[in-house]
């Protein structure tokens, strides 16, 4: 690969991505963007970016000097769009087109699978590809686009009911999270003056935001609790859903990577430690917390899909 002129990789990379199932769009972006270090810098940067072993800062960190010197815009804004363009060529170099075939399950009768479901090992590959079919899921990545913009740049703060209010029926909306009270639970999430908690990564906020009285009963929004957290720190708080569950009972069943009980995943702090402990066990240091969230949510939904309805991101 290295060989080849830039042309004809260019070329070669496109016929890849077309195999793909990407939509069209995605396909011209990444026939272009996926080259900028190569454009703006050097045929050496870009191969020394793409294979090297520390890929994830390495790549960042040459992304955003290049960014930083030939773009307007902000750099840390713009880096993510390219860094997903690279990490699809990485699985393009690992697979030579077959990635796809190799990495997704078998499809077979729902009475069959719990029988004989076999999920590949976690692995620097296995997240490669599923981080690469995040970044082609578009619906989810503009999605989660449209929410960066909501938590980081329009209400980044928690002390007026408007903006939480704005931000728990936008994440109850798009995540479908069935609160169908909302206004208690952003007037509580108000009462509780989370920002400096939130900034510092308190994984005890879980719990104190999980729990709302509404009428006379307390409710129990677990999963939208650590949503709510994760999207103004993505890297200090994970999210808990019923894909990450299953796929971290599989293999603490098949691999005994912990000894966690099925109710410690509901525990927040638990939880967090134990989605540490997986990504330890399986070498899998140089993901942070949010990309490993990914991975094992995507291969869930793969592996242990629900017998109704269509889920989405965070269910």
């Amino acid at each position: 690969m290295k060989s080849l002129p830039y042309d004809e990789l260019r070329s070669l990379y496109k016929e890849f991505l077309q195999s793909q199932n990407i939509s069209n769009p995605t396909i011209n972006t990444a026939h272009s963007d996926t080259f900028y270090l190569w454009r703006k810098g050097s045929k050496d940067l870009f191969w020394d970016t793409v294979t090297a072993i520390d890929f994830e800062n390495e790549a960042k960190n040459s992304l955003i000097k290049a960014l930083s010197e030939n773009s307007t815009g902000n750099a840390k804004s713009l880096v993510n769009g390219y860094l997903s363009h690279l990490r699809r060529f990485r699985l393009f170099l690992a697979s030579d087109g077959a990635a796809a075939e190799q990495s997704m399950p078998m499809k077979e009768s729902t009475s069959n699978r719990k029988m004989k479901i076999n999920v590949p090992a976690p692995s620097i590959e296995q997240v490669e590809f599923y981080l690469a079919k995040w970044d082609g899921l578009e619906n989810y990545h503009l999605q989660e686009d449209a929410l960066n913009k909501l938590f980081f740049e329009l209400c980044p703060k928690n002390t007026d009911i408007i903006d939480v209010l704005l931000k728990a029926s936008t994440l109850n909306d798009f995540y479908s999270t069935n609160i169908f009270s909302i206004y208690p639970v952003a007037k509580h999430i108000c009462a509780l003056d989370i920002d400096s908690r939130l900034k510092a990564g308190d994984v005890t906020l879980v719990r104190d935001i999980q729990y709302v009285t509404i009428g006379d009963s307390e409710k129990n929004f677990y999963s939208f609790a650590t949503k709510y957290c994760s999207h103004h720190n993505p890297l200090d708080y994970p999210i808990y859903d019923s894909y990450v569950y299953e796929v971290l009972r599989y293999f603490r069943n098949r691999d005994s990577f912990s000894d966690f009980q099925d109710d410690d995943l509901k525990d927040y702090i638990k939880f967090k430690v134990i989605l540490i402990d997986f990504r330890a066990f399986y070498g899998l240091d140089n993901y942070d917390l949010k990309q490993i969230d990914q991975y094992v949510w995507l291969l869930g939904k793969d592996y242990f899909p629900k017998n109704y309805g269509k889920k989405k991101r965070g269910d």
